[in-house]
């Protein structure tokens, strides 16, 4: 039961990621009735921008404690859709628009070679924008001073890279069973209590260890580490010796306290919460912008008939380009969140991204494409019948998104909340 309500927020998290996707798709097919398959890769292109930004300015800050500002979060954040946002239009002002009145065969081919231009640029390794630390050596009696190794670069090459852990996954929903001071004991990785302690059977624990640490100038500061327990349930007395890990002198736990966490059976973490949280305000607020505003009014207009709409005064070349932009933005947004559940990046054409797409697309299709109601029910649908069937059995967890697809295209074409439109020929 435990690993089903696991399973259940993952899904939570994970159909918010698809659901932001998907609402791009769905937008731009809602105005023009074509799919912009370009657009998982402008949230690729999202991805790495916010880890380029974010290695660039931790690496000019470098700021010794390891935490990460907030405004760091904030300016990775903005960059991200700052990028896409802009890309977002180049792709429909150069590329689409000239193409609005040409065969739909056109257009779809079009769509493909942008996505496989932003692929394959994305790979090409360009000039550093943040290095490592300088590497020195001697070479014939004199010292050599070489630049350290890139850790970012634009465009953002073939390697794969780790997002830098801008928020701390914190466990909202753990308990801190006791506090004290810490000692070490006789041998090196275990600590003794000052209180007797109780482990439960299934429960796992940690240390966070509050320190003193010596910093190379001489000077000290105050850490706070985690340490993992290795211990029998069971209580124990004060001075009995517990394994940790890592695994710490008695010299370096000298006057150091010490909070003891027990883990939840069921892990609520920070970033899971985040995500969801920022995914439901971005479709709400895409809710309210086309539902009760002007510009939405615009939108929805266009979807019907773009030439009666502009026989109504509508600047159509401007609701279109809005609609691509914020498709983009929403993208984004999700590029910006999924590095934080999950840090790695691979290479820009990597299929893991192209399947990350595809299974958005497919939500936009099952749920209604054009329906933005659709795009979040899909979303959500889309994650629970991956991570489900990979519970079940994970080998075919594609299979059964896949399936579904199927199945709502054979039975229910228009999506389970799309309508269907009659048109005179």
């Amino acid at each position: 039961m435990d690993e089903f309500f696991q399973i259940l927020i993952a899904t939570v998290a994970v159909g918010s990621l698809y659901a932001l996707i998907a609402l791009g798709y769905t937008l731009v097919y809602g105005v023009l009735k074509f799919i912009n398959f370009a657009h998982s890769d402008v949230f690729v292109l999202g991805a790495w921008t916010s880890f380029t930004v974010s290695v660039v300015v931790l690496n000019k800050i470098a700021d010794p404690s390891g935490v990460t500002p907030w405004w760091v979060v904030v300016v990775a954040f903005l960059s991200a859709v700052t990028v896409c946002g802009v890309v977002g239009y180049c792709i429909e002002r150069f590329a689409y628009r000239p193409l609005r009145k040409a065969p739909r065969l056109n257009v779809l081919i079009t769509a493909i070679g942008v996505s496989l231009l932003l692929q394959n640029v994305g790979q090409i390794t360009g000039p550093a924008v943040a290095r490592g630390p300088e590497k020195t050596s001697i070479k014939d009696g004199q010292t050599v001073t070489q630049a350290g190794d890139p850790l970012a670069t634009v465009p953002f090459g073939a390697s794969p890279k780790s997002m830098p852990k801008l928020i701390e996954n914190v466990v909202l929903n753990e308990s801190v069973m006791q506090s004290g001071n810490l000692a070490g004991g006789a041998m090196r990785g275990t600590v003794v209590f000052d209180k007797p302690v109780t482990f439960s059977e299934g429960r796992q624990y940690r240390l966070d260890v509050t320190r003193t640490v010596a910093n190379a100038d001489g000077t000290t500061r105050v850490v706070v580490e985690k340490l993992n327990l290795d211990a029998e349930p069971g209580t124990f007395e004060p001075g009995t010796e517990i394994r940790t890990t890592p695994r710490r002198t008695a010299a370096e736990l000298q006057g150091s306290t010490y909070e003891l966490i027990r883990s939840p059976r069921v892990p609520i973490g920070l970033i899971e919460v985040i995500i969801v949280v920022v995914s439901l305000s971005l479709m709400v607020g895409l809710q309210l912008l086309i539902f009760r505003t002007k510009l939405g009014s615009a939108m929805r207009a266009l979807s019907h008939n773009i030439e009666t709409a502009a026989l109504m005064g509508v600047n159509t070349n401007f609701v279109i380009s809005f609609t691509f932009v914020l498709g983009a933005v929403l993208a984004a947004s999700a590029a910006f969140l999924y590095p934080m559940k999950y840090p790695g990046l691979n290479q820009t054409a990597h299929g893991i991204w192209v399947l990350l797409g595809l299974k958005a697309f497919v939500a936009a299709v099952v749920g209604g494409i054009g329906n933005v109601r659709g795009a979040v029910l899909g979303g959500f649908l889309i994650a629970a019948i991956e991570l489900f069937g990979g519970w079940a059995y994970a080998p075919l967890k594609d299979v059964y998104v896949f399936a579904l697809l199927i199945a709502v295209l054979l039975y229910r074409p228009n999506g389970l909340l799309g309508r269907a439109v009659t048109e005179k020929v």
